[in-house]
Parts: C-alpha cells; structure tokens; sequence
C-alpha cells in the first residue's frame, strides 16, 4: 500500500496543500504550529474517519470556511484508488471512492495507518479512557465493524442512563424496560470485551520481543482490567461473558438506580501493563514507559500487516524529539525499508546522513510548503 497524493483543503490552517509521496520515506520539517501534525492528522483521518485531537469534525475546518475537504491518491493490490472526504459547518458529508458515493465501512477498509505522536508517549501516565481509546483505535484498523459495535454500545449505554435520570426524577421505575437495556448491554459490551481480550493477547505476544531487545533483562505483560472480571489475560467465550456481565449488572442493579449511569461494562475497563510483574503506571520510569509504547506502535504494524495483508502507513508525528538515543535509533532501524513512513520534525538534526539520502524533505510554514 502506498500514498501517492495528498490534497487538503481548508483543513485547519492547511488552505490549499498539496503533496506528493515519490519515496517511501517523507519527512516534514517545520517550526510547531506551523501545520506539521495538521498533515499526519489529516491521513490518519482518511483511514479511520477519527482523529485523537478532536471529537468535533467541525473544528477541522479553516477558520471562517465553509468546510474542509482531503483528497489522497492511493496505491493498493496494484490498484489505484481516489479517496475523497469533505465535511461542512452543517455537519453534511461527502465520502466517495473512485468518485462514486461510499459507505464510511467501505472508506475506511482502503487506508491503513499507525500513527505515533508525543501524546501516544504519555499513554501509561493518562487515563483509563486514552488506553480504552488506543486499544480501540488499534483494533478499528483490523476489523472496521468493531467501531460499528463500540457506537452500539455507546448510544444503549447513554438511553439507559437517560432512562435511569427520568426514573429518578418521576420516581417510577419500570423493570422490565430496565432489564432490557441491560441485556442489549450485555450483547453489545460483551463481544467488545471478547475481542478487546484477544487482541491484547496477540499484541502482547509481539510487543513482549521489542520491549526486551530494547530493554534487555526486562519483561513486558499486558493485562486486560475488565469491571466485573478483574485483571486477567484468561479469554472467556462470549457467552460467559454475558453471563458474569448481567450478573454483575444485576448485583449493582440498586447502585446504578441511585446514581443514574451504567457502572459496569467495557466503558470502564482499562489495560494494564507490567514490566517483571510490577505496575508500570506506577513504579516505571518515564524511559521504561516509552520503551513499552514503542513496543506498542512497531507491533500495531506487524499485527495490521498480518491480520489484513496490508502493510499501513507509519506516521511518526515529532515523537522522535521525545526518544533518547537508544529508542531513536531502536526506531528507525526497525523500520522496515519499504514501509512508508512519513516524520514531522523540527529540523533533519536528529537524523543520520545515511538515513536522510533516501528521504524526501519538505519544509512547512504556516499550512504552506515552501
């Protein structure tokens, strides 16, 4: 799979920029806020319809314009594809391929990329929601029906809340409507739990062999924090995990009535790493903890590459700034010599001469390449 062009329009500052990708390794160097991350952002969105910075598509666009459009020509199975994505202030979209209309499922299943940015660095220190964000971001990538799941489980979770607030306020309660939210919860949330499971057991897996050519002497583990399961790495089947699901749903049944929301299920599940069997979180240094991201990110790509016979695009967003020598070097050489990688930097220093000869270098300032 290749990127070949690029063409953003009223995309943040980006007014009219275009791009073309002739070698496998880009690399955009600019000052911050000069539109850098606006260019990796705006690829990762063609390949998930999301983008971590932001929830409101309408921030996307241009200060005063009527909306923004991204235009990529990409290269895949020997095949050209146009892809085509606009949004307006109204919130009305246009999604084509190949100029005909599309469905975002079908959108989405052209691109694939890994993006690695300085925020991915803080991932162990954020919140339960980043690694419940990341995990769920990762496994979008391989199978785009996931998302259609997550937003399942989202919409019944926020109609049970609604429900429980309207109950509490008319103090009538109607059971039988009640079970029914927790039983299309425990469908939903359930299949979610199961695949967030297994993936976490196969990423592991990779993740475990980076971290500790880079690390050496230590060891990495990965284990899923699940409301009514509790930290483990055992993959139940789906239906025990309905099962245990309305259990617990049943036992928190008057705490849930009393403070209005849903407090169990995959919305409040988190991932928990370790190195030799310590909580990362909470005894490893920040070095440590950017080893076991790094692991992470270059493991997302051989999982993609695997699972779906496309190699996705890396995007490297000022991360390398953030590395010492080691994990710099530990990067870029693995790195596989036909991955397309685009980088954002302030400068070409933190790079070797042997690698910038193979490398097209575009300079950005203000959403204008120069």
């Amino acid at each position: 799979m290749r990127l070949k062009h690029l063409h953003l329009t009223d995309y943040r500052n980006c007014e009219n920029l275009e791009l073309d990708f002739e070698k496998s390794k880009t690399l955009i160097i600019g000052k911050n806020a000069q539109g850098k991350t606006n260019i990796l952002e705006s690829i990762y969105f063609l390949s998930t319809l999301k983008t971590p910075r932001t929830s409101n598509n309408t921030e996307l666009i241009n200060f005063d314009k009527e909306y923004f459009k991204l235009e990529a020509d990409v290269i895949k199975a020997d095949t050209d594809i146009d892809l085509l994505y606009a949004y307006t202030q109204d919130k009305k979209k246009e999604i084509k391929v190949n100029g005909t209309k599309a469905t975002p499922k079908d959108f989405k299943s052209v691109l694939k990329t890994v993006l690695f940015s300085t925020t991915d660095l803080l991932l162990l220190r954020g919140t339960p929601q980043d690694r419940r964000d990341w995990l769920d971001r990762a496994i979008c990538q391989i199978y785009p029906a996931y998302d259609d799941r997550l937003s399942k489980y989202e919409k019944i979770r926020i109609q049970k809340n609604n429900f429980l607030k309207e109950a509490a306020k008319t103090g009538v309660m109607n059971d039988s409507l009640l079970d029914v939210f927790n039983e299309q919860l425990s469908v939903t949330g359930s299949n979610i739990i199961y695949i967030r499971k297994k993936f976490l057991k196969e990423i592991e897996k990779l993740a475990k062999e980076k971290h500790q050519t880079i690390s050496e002497t230590e060891e990495l583990s990965i284990k899923y924090d699940c409301s009514f399961l509790g930290i483990n790495n055992e993959i139940e089947s789906i239906e025990d995990i309905q099962y245990k699901f309305l259990e617990s749903l049943d036992e928190r049944r008057i705490e849930e009535t009393r403070r209005c929301q849903s407090c169990v299920g995959p919305h409040r599940d988190d991932v928990i790493f370790y190195i030799n069997n310590q909580e990362s979180t909470k005894f490893a240094s920040q070095g440590q903890q950017r080893t076991i991201v790094l692991a992470l990110k270059l493991s997302e790509l051989d999982i993609i590459t695997d699972k779906t016979g496309d190699e996705p695009i890396l995007l490297l967003d000022d991360v390398l700034a953030e590395l010492d020598d080691l994990r710099q070097n530990y990067l870029l050489k693995s790195i596989n010599e036909n991955t397309q990688t685009i980088i954002t930097s302030v400068d070409t220093i933190l790079f070797e001469d042997e690698f910038l000869k193979d490398v097209s270098i575009f300079k950005i300032e203000n959403g204008h390449l120069l």
